[in-house]
């Protein structure tokens, strides 16, 4: 039986709208301010891309008639038959540019366009073999579904570096979308507030969903900057904590609490603290008992850490 005409174009049952099963990548960068930047001038309208794997009508016309026997040949035949494998290669090479259409289609999403070809070729073939050709519908609406089911699986498993409620996901994925229609609209990237009145959702709810891209595909710290084996590592450009540094931050935030404390407290602290005195000796040069400088020592360091706290 002569399989009826293909739709005009490629179907999607799930067509990456906000909320559906799609799995999302980070978004573009996007401030957490509501002080939206100057929009620069004269931005261009990018018109959306044409995919270049779409294909038209007649081809899918032509493709279910060259491929409506050999799938109805593939049920005739027992599982042991070793015509199966023969004709199993010849329909994955006839479908592989649906494969990848899908796999272009998802690549801006933080995995390589390889290994979501790869991953949709599987789902190919998982389609190919449990397609019933006496069931009256078409391999192609068959096999959509499961190839693009496939590839969603794939980002559940490998985008993902720590495990993030769903609800969060799908709302990340709404957001990366409407970062990009913002973004193209306004020329400039989005504030969280216009990112919130664009998907009818709180504020609050928008910077949960932009933190969400923080557990998405971290990098290893061995990994090569450059791909190239004698270029240096992630790990081998990280600073690390200055003790130098932090000091200075700790004396810079001290000054104008000490300029605040009585002479005599404040000669304490630096003969205790810089002089490396004992506070029998520091009793012994300010002329008061050892006691008595212990309970200022003590008064005077708890102020100094309530100022430094209240800042």
């Amino acid at each position: 039986m002569t399989p009826s005409a293909a739709p005009d174009s490629v179907e999607e049952p799930l067509d990456a709208r906000p909320g559906e099963d799609d799995e999302p990548a980070p978004p573009p960068a996007v401030s957490t301010s509501d002080d939206a930047a100057e929009p620069a001038a004269e931005v261009p309208v990018v018109e959306p891309a044409v995919e270049p794997e779409a294909v038209p009508m007649s081809e899918n016309r032509k493709r279910a008639e060259r491929t409506a026997p050999l799938f109805a040949e593939l049920a005739s035949l027992d599982k042991e038959d070793p015509r199966r494998e023969r004709l199993r290669e010849v329909l994955v090479e006839e479908h592989l540019p649906l494969v990848r259409h899908f796999a272009r289609r998802f690549s801006n999403r933080g995995e390589p366009f390889d290994d979501l070809l790869q991953v949709g070729t599987l789902g190919l073939i998982a389609a190919i073999d449990r397609f019933d050709p006496t069931r009256g519908v078409e391999f192609l609406s068959f096999a959509v579904p499961t190839i693009t089911g496939e590839i969603k699986r794939h980002f559940r498993d490998q985008g993902w570096s720590v495990r993030v409620p769903r609800r969060l996901q799908e709302l990340h994925l709404s957001l990366n979308s409407a970062v990009g229609e913002l973004a193209q609209k306004n020329g400039r990237a989005p504030t969280p507030s216009e990112l919130a009145e664009h998907l009818g959702i709180p504020r609050a709810e928008v910077l949960e969903g932009l933190a969400v891209a923080n557990a998405y595909r971290s990098s290893s710290l061995d990994e090569r900057l450059s791909g190239e084996d004698d270029s240096p590592t992630l790990a081998a450009t990280l600073g690390e904590e200055d003790a130098a540094l932090e000091g200075v931050e700790y004396r810079e935030s001290l000054q104008p609490l000490l300029a605040t404390i009585p002479a005599r407290e404040r000669r304490i602290l630096i003969l205790r603290f810089f002089g490396n005195m004992t506070q029998s000796q520091i009793a012994a040069d300010i002329g008061i008992s050892q006691m008595h400088v212990s309970r200022l020592l003590s008064q005077t360091l708890a102020k100094l850490r309530e100022g430094l706290l209240k800042d």
